[in-house]
């Protein structure tokens, strides 16, 4: 009380509550890194009660919306090269290129454990990803069942042995999917948005919380699928991986799968402009979400936000040894952050994240602020 009188002596009432602001948002900024985010590192699946003796077969199914031969000769035998002994991969083609097709059914004879498809496509009647997998999963032939891309990269062969074994500890398993590393800032930022946002529906899951999981790295059993009549939503173009896992997920049937051998690593097509577009398109569906899961993912960027503001105003317009305990509480917050992102990044699997993390911590918030000013325009591509 002493101490309180004494500062309220040297700084008033005006300094009082800004060093209250100060640290009320350096503890939510805690909170989520240490006691959030700080989970993931630590995390092991094996904790979960166990549903199956061994790992089951797995479908896994990839739906093709053009004639993508960089898919099929670069990624797709990445795919096809899994340590696995029983996995099939079923290719859903979307489209009316008969060659190409003809050349989707030749690889089975190499590749006995790929099936095709097909779905014609009439520019009348647009076939959305939900449509195509819901084929490819009409097609499996096992109950378990992994989903990811044409875009995507498995970074070893143990990745699908790795979602594999978290069927046997749940009948939803969601994976990690990475941006691919290439050179320049903006590939830095993508990375690192990725890497952190994912940490955001990560951290829950590893909770018992999940709330999605990604389109490019995820799985579950068919029984899931069809007990709940299939996937929701079906007036949009999205939302297989996180409406529709809304619906189905439980505190107990979520298998969170970390691990650098797990992870895959998306190709970016584009720099920041591409980047942006993907991000409205696929953030389209946050408005959908429980209001519970919107205030958790908004807090963070909130917190940090209100706490550059309020050490700012501390460095402005207080004495020194004020403005020098706001920089020494700065400065620990950000030892926190890199300590709790360089964990993260650890498990999964990235690389060359801490070094300009600084410049991230400072130009993300403006960039989901200008995110989310573009989402309050309807996305036309998003709607059916």
């Amino acid at each position: 009380m002493q101490f309180f009188d004494t500062f309220l002596a040297c700084y008033g009432w005006e300094g009082a509550a800004l060093a209250g602001a100060v640290l009320l948002m350096l503890g939510v900024q805690f909170y989520y890194y240490l006691g959030v985010y700080g989970r993931i590192a630590g995390y092991k699946n094996n904790r979960r009660a166990a549903r199956l003796e061994a790992e089951p077969p797995v479908s896994v199914i990839i739906p093709l919306f053009s004639e993508d031969y960089s898919f099929v000769e670069e990624r797709l035998p990445l795919i096809l090269a899994q340590s696995y002994p029983d996995f099939e991969v079923i290719l859903v083609y979307v489209g009316h290129d008969t060659d190409f097709y003809e050349d989707l059914m030749q690889l089975r004879h190499s590749f006995p454990q790929i099936a095709t498809t097909k779905i014609h496509l009439d520019p009348r009647f647009p076939i959305s990803r939900k449509m195509a997998l819901n084929v490819g999963i009409k097609s499996a032939h096992y109950e378990h069942m992994v989903f990811t891309s044409t875009d995507a990269v498995p970074q070893t062969d143990r990745w699908l042995s790795l979602m594999a074994k978290g069927f046997t500890r749940g009948e939803i398993v969601l994976g990690y999917c990475g941006v691919e590393r290439t050179k320049g800032f903006a590939n830095y930022l993508m990375r690192t948005w990725r890497m952190m946002h994912a940490a955001d529906w990560i951290a829950r899951a590893v909770r018992g919380r999940a709330y999605r999981g990604t389109l490019h790295n995820f799985g579950f059993t068919k029984s899931l699928y069809f007990g709940a009549n299939g996937f929701s939503h079906l007036n949009m173009n999205i939302g297989e991986d996180d409406l529709f896992l809304q619906r189905v997920i439980t505190p107990d049937n979520v298998s969170v799968i970390l691990s650098p051998r797990a992870t895959l690593r998306e190709k970016a097509w584009g720099g920041l402009r591409w980047w942006m577009s993907q991000l409205r398109y696929y953030g389209s569906s946050q408005r959908f979400y429980p209001s519970g899961v919107r205030s958790f993912i908004r807090w963070e960027l909130t917190s940090r936000v209100l706490f550059f503001l309020t050490v700012l105003c501390a460095l402005a317009v207080m004495p020194l040894e004020y403005k020098l305990a706001a920089l020494l509480l700065a400065l620990i917050r950000y030892a926190v952050v890199l300590l709790e992102v360089r964990r993260t990044a650890q498990r999964l699997g990235e690389t060359g994240i801490l070094g300009r993390y600084f410049l991230y911590d400072l130009l993300s918030p403006l960039w989901a602020a200008l995110l989310g000013l573009q989402l309050l325009r309807r996305d036309e591509r998003v709607w059916r």
